[in-house]
């Protein structure tokens, strides 16, 4: 530290005022444990200001859950927008009286070498702001889905040719005239292909590996059967991907105005055409696998295995709910294979849209604590590498279920009683670790 810098001492800092962050702190004050949340942009920033305007949250209204607070709407199976999520944030950092610090960067965290067991300080996080915020405990709840990663192709297309990442693009009018390539076919690329195509845009999309499942089920949303079962989320854990950790993506389920399923049937039923995973690029040409239908049969069958598993779970458990006949479905009637090239020039396509995900961005931290590939060192998902070092809404292996939006109360609560059981048997208070 700098001489005349200022220090200040908090007992657990919390990177990231999303919902992780925020469920941290209201999981440390269920507690009556102080935490300072430090947010470089604002409460919800990404859901906010760094996502497409339409994006609509598959999981549901009901999902919007936060430590101490539960949705008591009339529309449990509406799928809210990012700033309707933002808002909520805001509204429970304010109501439970949360310290969270808006626009203040963290530029990087120190962990003194000499620290031991009963040292208060073992974290020092250096502000963009200036000063110094000393901690006992360190909780990063910046997420996975940080930094934008666009494939290696990107770079030998046709300058031309306008290209962003889903992380910049807002809406079709933001887009130069003529036809879009999507490339992706998670939640970004199938709900930007799905708002581009109800904007009137020729629109391609260039599918790869993912998953669909349905809005509803048997009379439940697929988020209440993913809280009943968990062997769905251990069905569906990470895709994989080259070049370095990619957090799994969470599956598509609705449409962009909230009325039904979303898949690649769905998309190729109103006229997007589905082209192969893109292999090379030079200039105007897109060398493709041609895997088009092999794509959307994996998909189909991915649905079924979800439906499947409930059914099964539900005979074995005896659950009284309704049946549904017939089953809801990926058509296929309106996928084809495309070939192995497409040329851009040909087909009109002014602009490429990469919905193709993003990796972590957990630089700030100690080298140490970080692997190879700059991918935090941790166990379930939640324990870091040192002693008071946590994280919040890291994927446990391949289960994306710490990953989901109402995983924040779990999460939280979970860092929240590990912090609080430290307290306890450092200090000896009276109250049992046990319990704590």
């Amino acid at each position: 530290m700098s001489a005349g810098e200022r220090v200040e001492y908090v007992e657990t800092v919390v990177i990231g005022a999303g919902q992780q962050g925020c469920g941290v702190a209201g999981a440390l004050q269920e507690r009556g444990r102080a935490a300072l949340v430090l947010e470089r942009g604002e409460i919800g920033q990404a859901w906010a200001h760094e996502r497409w305007d339409s994006l609509l949250i598959g999981s549901g209204n009901r999902s919007l859950r936060l430590p101490g607070w539960e949705y008591e709407g009339d529309d449990p199976y509406g799928c809210p927008s990012g700033p309707e999520l933002a808002r909520l944030l805001r509204r429970y950092v304010t109501e439970h009286g949360l310290q969270v610090r808006q626009h203040t960067p963290v530029t990087k965290v120190e962990c003194p070498p000499d620290a031991s067991a009963r040292d208060d300080v073992r974290f020092r996080t250096h502000l963009a702001t200036g000063g110094v915020v000393e901690s006992r405990n360190l909780v990063a709840a910046v997420g996975g889905y940080a930094a934008p990663r666009t494939p290696a192709p990107a770079a030998d297309v046709d300058p031309a040719v306008h290209q962003l990442h889903s992380h910049a693009y807002r809406n079709p009018g933001s887009l130069p005239d003529g036809a879009v390539l999507v490339v992706g076919a998670g939640i970004s690329g199938q709900q930007i292909a799905d708002e581009l195509a109800d904007a009137g845009r020729r629109t391609f999309l260039a599918v790869g590996r993912h998953r669909a499942w349905p809005r509803r089920y048997r009379g439940r949303g697929i988020q209440e059967w993913l809280g009943a079962l968990p062997s769905l989320y251990e069905e569906f854990g990470a895709v994989g991907g080259d070049g370095g950790p990619v957090l799994p993506g969470l599956p598509v389920t609705s449409v962009n105005d909230k009325s039904g399923d979303l898949n690649v049937g769905t998309l190729a039923a109103k006229g997007v055409t589905l082209v192969g995973s893109i292999r090379a690029a030079d200039g105007h040409e897109l060398y493709l696998k041609d895997n088009v239908v092999a794509v959307a049969e994996e998909s189909a069958r991915s649905f079924r295995r979800a439906l499947d598993i409930i059914d099964a779970r539900v005979r074995e458990r005896g659950f009284a709910v309704p049946d549904e006949r017939p089953a809801p479905e990926v058509s296929l009637e309106h996928v084809a294979d495309f070939g192995e090239r497409l040329d851009l020039a040909r087909h009109g396509i002014t602009t490429i849209v990469w919905c193709t995900g993003f990796g972590p961005d957990y630089r700030v931290l100690p080298d140490h604590v970080l692997d190879g590939h700059g991918a935090p060192i941790q166990e379930k998902g939640l324990l870091g590498a040192v002693p008071g070092l946590y994280y919040a809404g890291l994927p446990a292996g391949s289960s994306i279920a710490p990953v989901g939006i109402e995983a924040n109360v779990e999460n939280g609560r979970f860092i929240a009683r590990l912090i609080h059981t430290d307290h306890v048997l450092r200090t000896g208070a009276p109250a049992s670790p046990i319990t704590a």
